[in-house]
């Protein structure tokens, strides 16, 4: 795919907690080629984690800024840290679109300054790309009675963010540790298979979710309580702390961080081995989990840090 001038421009009002309000653009080029993301990367120096958006993109920006990750016009501020979002940008806010637009522009600006941008589907993404995006978004959809294609929902160039969001994982291992938007259960492990394989198998049937599979690891992947984007054993079940070492074990790591379940703020449970980042942004607790080294932060509406393992 050969990169284009100037694809879109988007204003929005930045309320940042420590600057003026201000209106900002951005502008972005289409990728000259979309790769399969790979599902294990080094450890960063630096880590910021959201989650459970849902749409509202001025609240994405100004947790982002809050984090360090941007400033007030919407440049990559990180350097060579890394963004994790964890899915659920969806929901029936008019501007899901230009969000995720400006996720995949961010991409490219974190990896110009060595950063990266990680953004791990959830529940939310996962529905859309089977076809329910137009109903989400009728702003954005026009009618294709020709077509059973749920990209033929999408008109001129927001079928790239469909093509684009099949590249992504629906787990992803960074240094040390495991992010999922809703968790991972012993049934995936039971499967024997490696991230890396586990991811490859899915992705191909996103657009699928929710089908009776032959195949039980893609039943288990995508229709089921334990696919990685619908899990809430950990917050829900109260499943025994072994099961989360097993887990730990198997994909050698020391953390599991989620969304999807919300929480009160961003806390830790099973005496730090699982971190939940998913906090009511709609109602103004909008929160984001800072990683320094070893350290862990929660990030408060009011851009105070915490340490919370």
């Amino acid at each position: 795919m050969q990169s284009t001038d100037m694809l879109t421009k988007v204003k929005i009002a930045l309320q940042a907690p420590y600057t003026e309000k201000t209106s900002r653009y951005f502008l972005l080029r289409l990728k000259r080629q979309l790769d399969n993301e790979p599902a294990k990367y080094p450890k960063p120096g630096r880590l910021l984690v959201v989650s459970d958006i849902e749409g509202d993109f001025k609240t994405f920006c100004n947790v982002l800024f809050r984090g360090g990750a941007i400033n007030e016009h919407l440049q990559w501020t990180f350097g060579d840290g890394h963004l994790v979002i964890l899915g659920n940008c969806f929901n029936s806010d008019r501007r899901a679109i230009e969000y995720l637009w400006f996720i995949y522009s961010l991409e490219e600006k974190a990896r110009r300054k060595g950063g990266y941008v990680h953004f791990i589907l959830g529940n939310n993404e996962i529905i859309n790309l089977n076809g329910n995006w137009r109903y989400e978004h009728p702003n954005y959809a026009k009618a294709a009675p020709s077509s059973a294609n749920p990209s033929t929902a999408l008109y001129d160039a927001n079928s790239e963010l469909w093509r684009w969001l099949r590249t992504k994982n629906i787990m992803e291992k960074v240094g040390s540790i495991l992010f999922a938007h809703g968790g991972v259960g012993t049934d995936v492990i039971q499967t024997g298979l490696s991230l890396t394989a586990l991811n490859n198998l899915a992705r191909p049937y996103y657009m699928a979710a929710g089908s009776a599979f032959e195949n039980p690891v893609l039943q288990m992947l995508l229709s089921s309580e334990q696919a990685p984007f619908q899990y809430r054993g950990y917050y829900q079940q109260e499943i025994p702390e072994k099961e989360i070492d097993r887990v730990l074990r198997y994909f050698k790591v020391q953390t599991i961080v989620t969304g999807h379940t919300m929480v009160g703020q961003v806390s830790s449970f099973y005496n730090g081995k699982v971190v939940n980042v998913s906090t009511d942004h709609a109602n103004g607790r909008s929160e984001a989990l800072l990683i320094r080294k070893r350290h862990f932060y929660r990030i408060d509406e009011q851009g105070k840090r915490e340490q919370i393992k």
